[in-house]
C-alpha cells in the first residue's frame, strides 16, 4: 500500500479507525471522515500516535447531500489520486427518521449517501486505477429473506429492523453493480461482512430496548474492532483479488450471501433507482 491514497468514511472510531491504523502501517496515505470534527481530530491524533504516519481528516455527514458534495469537492482538490474508497460508516435505528433530503435515515446513511459519494469520486478512482471500492455490508442482509420491499423502501408504512437488513442487502447489490460497470475501467468492488464487532454501533442513542441491550452486552463476546477490520483491510490491500470483485467476503474469503442477494435483476433495479434518488434530490 506504499504510496496509495485511501479514504475511509467513519474512520474516527470502531472498525474504520482500526482499518485506518492497519492501512497506514502498510504505508498508505489515509484520509478519514467524521461527522464530528472534534471526535475526528482526536482519532487522527490517536492514529498518528499508533502509526507514526500522516493521517488527514475531512468532515462528512452521509445524511446530507450538501455535506457529501463538500467532502468530495475537498478531497478532489486536495488529493490527485484515490486508490481505495472504503464506505464504512453506517448505523441502525429503533425509530424512523429522515435525512436532510427526506430519505429514510437508515437507507440514506447506509446506502444513498455512500452511493452519492462514490458517484462523485468515480472519475478520481478511474484515473487512479487500479482502484478499489470496499463497501461495509453485514450478515444482517440475510434478514431480508424476501429481498427488497420495492413498495416501501422508505419505510413509511412500517418501520422495524428490516430497514437495516434491506439496506445491507442493497449494499451487496450496489457492489455487484459497481463491479459490473467499472471493472473494465480498473475499478473493482467488494462487499465485506465484519461479523459481530464490539464498537459504538447502535449504543450511542440510536437504539432502544432489546436492540440496545444486545449491542451493549456484545462487548463480552463480540470481536474487537481490530479483528472486525481484518477482512476490510484485506479487501483494500490484498494483491491480485480484482477478478473476485463483486462478491461478498467474510474472514478474508468469498462467502455465499443470501438467496435474495443473487438476484441480478434486483441489483440492476436498485442501481437505477439509486441514480434517480441522487438526481431528484440534487440535480
Amino acid at each position: 500500500m506504499q504510496g496509495k491514497t485511501v479514504l475511509i468514511t467513519g474512520g474516527n472510531s470502531g472498525i474504520g479507525k482500526a482499518a485506518a491504523i492497519a492501512l497506514a502501517n502498510q504505508g498508505a496515505h489515509v484520509v478519514i471522515t467524521s461527522r464530528d470534527m472534534d471526535r475526528g481530530q482526536q482519532a487522527v491524533d490517536e492514529i498518528r500516535q499508533a502509526t507514526d504516519k500522516n493521517v488527514d481528516l475531512l468532515k462528512l455527514d452521509l445524511a446530507s447531500f450538501e455535506s457529501i458534495h463538500d467532502c468530495a469537492d475537498r478531497f478532489i482538490k486536495q488529493y490527485p489520486q484515490l486508490h481505495v474508497l472504503v464506505n464504512n460508516a453506517g448505523l441502525t435505528l429503533s425509530e424512523r427518521a429522515e435525512t436532510e433530503e427526506g430519505f429514510e435515515y437508515v437507507l440514506g446513511v447506509n446506502h444513498i449517501g455512500p452511493f452519492l459519494l462514490t458517484h462523485l469520486l468515480l472519475d478520481t478512482l478511474k484515473h487512479s486505477a487500479p482502484a478499489r471500492i470496499v463497501n461495509m455490508s453485514s450478515a444482517g442482509h440475510m434478514g431480508a429473506r424476501k429481498g427488497l420491499d420495492w413498495d416501501d423502501l422508505q419505510r413509511t408504512k412500517k418501520f422495524n429492523g428490516q430497514a437495516y437488513c434491506q439496506a445491507k442487502l442493497g449494499t451487496i447489490y450496489f457492489t455487484q453493480a459497481l463491479q459490473k460497470r467499472f471493472y473494465d475501467d480498473g475499478v473493482s468492488a467488494y462487499a465485506v461482512n465484519p461479523k459481530f464487532v464490539s464498537t459504538g454501533f447502535a449504543t450511542d442513542g440510536d437504539t432502544t430496548g432489546i436492540e440496545k441491550l444486545f449491542f451493549k452486552l456484545g462487548k463480552f463476546w463480540m470481536l474487537t474492532p481490530e479483528q472486525g477490520a481484518q477482512t476490510l483491510v484485506w479487501a483494500a490491500s490484498e494483491p491480485g483479488i480484482e477478478p473476485q470483485g463483486g462478491n461478498y467476503f467474510q474472514d478474508c474469503a468469498i462467502r455465499k450471501p443470501s438467496k435474495a442477494a443473487h438476484d441480478e435483476q434486483a441489483s440492476e433495479r436498485f442501481w437505477q433507482l439509486s441514480e434517480q434518488w441522487i438526481k431528484d434530490a440534487h440535480p
